[in-house]
């Protein structure tokens, strides 16, 4: 199974999920005629690229017309704008209010007790805490070090979150409390949903997220979050409606999202299945899930960052029958018979290439020695004809798709250990991993005539960005014709 080149994402109106508020172009407030003159092409000879209606209508030497915007490139290379293939918003837009309580920020406990001694008396949030920092926490510890402030730490997995006493009084009052709480220890495993309606919480406003996706030239997102449902739809349409997340959405979650009434700007996509080796449920309702999904015309995107997850999925997919454009998260570590099973199947895998540069150490220091050669694989997937796209996972990983390519090219720890070293991507391969359709990652975008114009555009051509695949590079962000960030030296012509 291998890539096409297609002319860009064009709409919203193909297979893996149902179309929400038409025409892409219709997403945004559309601008009026530009004329970007002097663009560099995939490599190739300069040209202009006119947009009218939020589309590309032509490509070519080009006189400017009329009273269109003119930007000149100046032999900058023009991409089409990248897209987050795995990425969770509202936990990215809560982070950044957030305490850091783990690597790199957050080393030892000595460093964990001094960002928890923030002041204040209200809530305190962490994020990011693993347990290499010290130790799995329980409820004891916090209160020493956070005496009677209600104060919540988040596991870096994203699923479990450790109480302190005062947090756990704040919490339980007097209804029911959920079997992931371990009153003891004051440990909340996979309790999400309550824990949001018992602090009263409200979806987060989008805004500093969306100007800092749109500046790394990040133009669309598809968001991860197992919970998402009608409710955060609305949300999520509220935000792009207003101009707070200007980037396109493609948005998975529960099976219920599929009931979804249509919400300009947003795409149901993917059933999401979160597996955890430590609570794996059971195989029968996850082949009913995955079933469902499929009914439902829903791919199935399903979290694997052990090779135990990973077996139970694909045992799983077998039984339920696979539909094309089925997705496999993360493929954190992915021997060889797993990856010709993957294969075999026709399955598409969604990686996070800057955990080994993130996370890798830590990995070095933990993963069983026979498994290291096998850590988000990424040349591998390639030679066996898996497609394969890129994601952050942010507030998980750093939003930076750019940080993501480097990882994926260099296989460098953040110590500079190699991991992996035939897993290495050229620069090209890299940058396709954000340049793949997100309704059909085979297919990779490309500027050209009728595709809508979602673009970004470097201040430099791509034979010296490759070398550097640095977000700094990135000039200009475009969605649907509107320009959403912009970084010139000079004024329009």
């Amino acid at each position: 199974m291998g890539r096409s080149a297609g002319a860009g994402f064009s709409s919203y109106r193909r297979s893996s999920g149902r179309a929400r508020g038409g025409d892409g172009a219709e997403q945004c407030h559309l601008a009026g005629a530009m004329l970007i003159r002097r663009a560099e092409i995939d490599r190739q000879t300069l040209a202009d690229v006119r947009i009218e209606g939020g589309r590309i209508v032509a490509v070519g030497q080009l006189a400017p017309g009329g009273d269109e915007r003119v930007i000149d490139a100046a032999g900058g290379a023009l991409l089409p704008g990248l897209h987050d293939h795995h990425i969770h918003c509202a936990a990215l837009a809560v982070a950044r209010v957030s305490v850091a309580c783990g690597p790199p920020d957050v080393l030892d406990e000595d460093g964990l007790v001094a960002a928890l001694a923030r002041p204040g008396d209200g809530w305190l949030r962490g994020i990011g805490y693993h347990e290499s920092v010290a130790g799995m926490l329980d409820a004891r510890r916090l209160d020493r070090w956070t005496g009677t402030r209600p104060v919540r730490v988040q596991h870096r997995s994203g699923r479990m979150w450790f109480l302190n006493s005062a947090a756990m009084a704040l919490l339980q009052g007097d209804g029911p409390v959920p079997p992931g709480l371990d009153r003891a220890s004051g440990q909340l495993f996979d309790a999400d949903p309550w824990l949001r309606d018992r602090l009263g919480s409200v979806p987060p406003d989008f805004t500093a997220i969306g100007a800092e996706l749109a500046a790394m030239g990040v133009t669309g997102v598809t968001d991860m979050s197992p919970a998402n449902d009608e409710a955060m739809a609305a949300h999520f349409a509220a935000e792009h409606g207003a101009g707070r997340l200007p980037q396109r959405v493609v948005l998975a979650g529960t099976l219920g999202l599929t009931d979804t009434p249509p919400l300009p700007g947003i795409m149901i996509g993917p059933a999401k299945l979160h597996l955890h080796e430590q609570a794996l449920p059971d195989l029968d309702d996850c082949v009913a899930f995955l079933r469902g999904g499929h009914v439902r015309g829903r791919v199935a995107a399903i979290h694997c960052t052990t090779q135990t997850e990973l077996v139970f999925a694909l045992a799983a997919l077998d039984e339920a029958g696979v539909m094309c454009g089925d997705r496999i998260e993360h493929a954190g570590v992915t021997p060889d018979t797993l990856l010709a099973d993957i294969a075999r199947m026709g399955l598409h895998t969604v990686s996070q290439p800057h955990f080994i540069a993130e996370r890798g150490d830590r990995y070095l220091a933990d993963v069983d020695a026979r498994d290291r050669p096998f850590l988000y694989r990424l040349g591998a997937f390639m030679r066996a004809g898996v497609v394969l796209a890129g994601g952050s996972d942010a507030p998980f990983g750093s939003a930076d798709p750019w940080a993501a390519m480097r990882a994926a090219v260099s296989r460098r720890t953040a110590a500079g250990a190699l991991v992996g070293v035939d897993e290495a991507l050229t620069p090209e391969q890299a940058r396709d991993l954000f340049l793949a359709d997100p309704v059909d990652l085979s297919r990779i975008r490309q500027v050209a005539v009728g595709a809508t114009a979602d673009l970004c555009l470097l201040d430099r051509g791509w034979g010296e960005a490759r070398n550097r695949l640095d977000a700094g590079d990135v000039r200009l962000t475009m969605i649907g014709g509107s320009i959403v960030h912009e970084c010139v030296d000079q004024a329009p012509v």
